[in-house]
């Protein structure tokens, strides 16, 4: 493998990824590295001997990820290392802005849940209120009919009783104040 002096070229690995219900795939992952190290070309595929400086991670030699390194030599912390380019390139500011948005929208939210609720129940009491005066104008009312209906027939009797005893007289305040059902 040709070894140059020129600009490093991170190496690509192939990892394993699984997904639910599927086979393991292999992605390839770029690690970076810092500036002035050696480029060596990435491992072919299909070889069998690694001659990387850096393990395999899709080997079956039993190594994991967490000792992905040349021996110690370079003291690299992946983790970190992309933990610092993810914080360096991703704003923290527009999500925290949007999760507090977020937090305002449902805080308001709620609020009206809760005045459309108080809303409803005081509906729910006018409807009940309004039914039982509803209820108490329609009693009223059958009260008022039979009362009429009563008052009608005890004038219809006292007239027809008048009539019999005083016809004279009747018929003389029957011509000068005529009925209005005449």
């Amino acid at each position: 493998m040709p070894v140059t002096q020129t600009r490093y070229q991170a190496p690509t690995y192939s990892r394993p990824v699984t997904t639910p219900g599927k086979q393991a795939s292999k992605l390839p992952v770029a690690y970076p590295a810092p500036y002035g190290r050696v480029a060596i070309s990435p491992p072919q595929r299909g070889s069998s001997a690694n001659t990387s400086a850096v393990p395999s991670l899709t080997s079956d030699s039993g190594s994991n990820s967490s000792d992905c390194g040349d021996g110690g030599s370079s003291g690299i912390d992946l983790v970190e290392l992309l933990n610092d380019k993810l914080s360096t390139t991703v704003s923290p500011m527009p999500l925290d802005r949007s999760l507090a948005r977020q937090a305002q929208t449902s805080g308001e939210l709620n609020a009206k849940n809760r005045e459309l609720l108080e809303l409803q129940a005081l509906a729910q009491r006018r409807l009940k209120n309004s039914r039982a005066n509803f209820a108490d104008g329609i009693k009223a009312a059958k009260e008022v009919k039979k009362d009429l209906e009563w008052t009608q027939k005890r004038v219809n009797t006292l007239k027809t009783k008048t009539e019999r005893k005083y016809p004279k007289q009747y018929a003389r305040a029957s011509q000068r104040y005529p009925s209005p059902e005449h």
